[in-house]
């Protein structure tokens, strides 16, 4: 019964990575790029990590399994905030759909608005 689970988990997992990857792909900056490899990708990671543990039950590999779970759910996030301040501070436009750039109020200390960023 748990090695059904831990495979069902581990599937969604993975179509949860092949959308990021679709993502990474098929959207239009940089930004937008950042944010499904930062929230798909970790979440299908992370359920796959879960999976394995599920299904194979042994204490050491769970443990190994939730601890890089724990790393990526730590790291995934703060790198891409990162690269996302970076490109921002170094000029790289946002997509002209986009409707907030908060970072431009962050540094400006005014509220902007609208597709004219």
């Amino acid at each position: 019964m748990s090695e059904t689970i831990g495979v069902v988990i581990i599937t969604v997992g993975i179509l949860f990575d092949l959308f990021g990857c679709v993502g990474l792909v098929r959207l239009p900056d940089i930004y937008n790029r950042l944010q499904a490899a930062t929230k798909c990708v970790t979440l299908g990671t992370c359920m796959i990590l879960v999976g394995v543990a599920i299904c194979l039950g042994d204490g050491e590999i769970t443990a190994k399994a939730l601890i890089c779970a724990a790393f990526v759910l730590i790291t995934s996030p703060v790198g891409a905030h990162a690269l996302a301040r970076a490109a921002h501070r170094s000029g790289i436009r946002l997509w002209e759909g986009s409707v907030v750039d908060k970072y431009l109020e962050v540094d400006s200390g005014k509220k902007v608005t609208g597709a004219k960023l």
